[in-house]
């Protein structure tokens, strides 16, 4: 981390924008934007629910924080390291009687299978799955300081495999976590694409085989190379898209209606970055935007609060909100962890 990092408090910022995004979009998930409007007013007024809940977006980021720290305090952070704290991690979450906030059917699945510890992790994983449940939960592994590239991407590529394993969904949680790693570490919002798609094309036909082991051999592609190509290509579509929306969106419409309703992993980076890249020194309206949505709007406010808290550090967000959140200990513990 570099010092401007832990003077702003990044991390914080980041795991308390993602919560709070999560929450906020809490409510408004399965609505169309006129139903949200008929019901809470004006989006730039939308206020935080009382309480203020989240889903399993921010249960899982917990799980995977917890996993992350287990695996780091144990020495240097590798897949043999990670393997166990996390199907530990996210059975206990499987398991919980709190896993009641509309979960997805493919971490219940996946989940369900790793219960079974005989069962090889990648017998677990859904190949057929980009849903955005695994990039949700990946941004403390671009915050966790220490970490090479190599881990950093090996690690993020690999807690979505634990679940969602179609190649779209290994590489947006790559570069969801690259992309908090950057806003923590100085990048701006203007350098932010170009960024991504650089880090895109340059990982195009790497497979982090040290950490997804055989995991291509279980989907058709003739080697490792094209089947991960295929998650990358999907994720530079939807970075070209992304591009063009923000030049040309205006705040005032529905962000899914430029790059998708973010159901799935590249729509979810996509939408949730825009409503960020709208809004980048207004967190709290980009919040509202992200949670005013046709689609994921839970998933799409906590990446946006993600980015926003990355980028802005933890003065980011208001007492008044920040305060109230469900599980605001343990997201500070894992904050002042990661930025100290």
């Amino acid at each position: 981390m570099t010092t401007t990092t832990v003077a702003k408090r990044a991390a914080t910022g980041a795991l308390t924008g993602l919560a709070l995004g999560d929450a906020l979009g809490y409510p408004t998930e399965f609505s169309d934007v006129p139903a949200i409007l008929a019901r809470y007013g004006p989006w730039r007024a939308l206020e935080l629910p009382e309480p203020a809940l989240i889903t399993d977006d921010t249960q899982m980021t917990l799980a995977l924080a917890r996993a992350l720290r287990t695996a780091m305090d144990r020495g240097v952070l590798g897949p043999e390291g990670l393997e166990r704290p996390l199907r530990e991690e996210f059975v206990a979450w499987y398991r919980s009687p709190e896993n009641n906030r509309a979960p997805g059917n493919t971490c219940l699945t996946a989940c369900g299978l790793l219960e079974d510890e005989h069962r090889p992790w990648r017998d677990a994983s859904q190949l057929h799955s980009k849903g955005c449940g695994a990039n949700m939960r990946v941004a403390p592994v671009g915050l966790a300081p220490g970490l090479s590239d190599e881990q950093r991407a090996g690690a993020a590529q690999a807690q979505s495999a634990f679940t969602h394993g179609h190649p779209t969904a290994l590489a947006a949680s790559d570069l969801t976590a690259h992309a908090v790693r950057l806003l923590a570490t100085g990048t701006g919002p203007g350098e932010l694409i170009g960024s991504l798609r650089g880090y895109a094309r340059d990982n195009r036909t790497r497979y982090h085989e040290r950490w997804l082991g055989d995991l291509w051999t279980r989907a058709q592609d003739p080697d490792p190379e094209r089947f991960i190509a295929r998650g990358w290509d999907e994720c530079l579509a939807i970075l070209d898209r992304l591009a063009d929306a923000v030049r040309t969106v205006s705040p005032e419409t529905d962000p899914c209606l430029a790059t998708g309703a973010g159901w799935i992993a590249e729509e979810a980076l996509a939408t949730g970055l825009l409503c960020f890249l709208l809004f980048p020194e207004e967190p709290l309206t980009a919040l509202r935007r992200a949670a005013c949505t046709s689609g994921d709007s839970d998933s799409i406010a906590c990446l946006a609060g993600a980015f926003a808290g990355a980028y802005l550090g933890a003065d980011a967000w208001p007492d008044a909100w920040a305060d109230r959140i469900e599980h605001r200990g343990e997201l500070l513990v894992f904050g002042a962890l990661w930025d100290a």
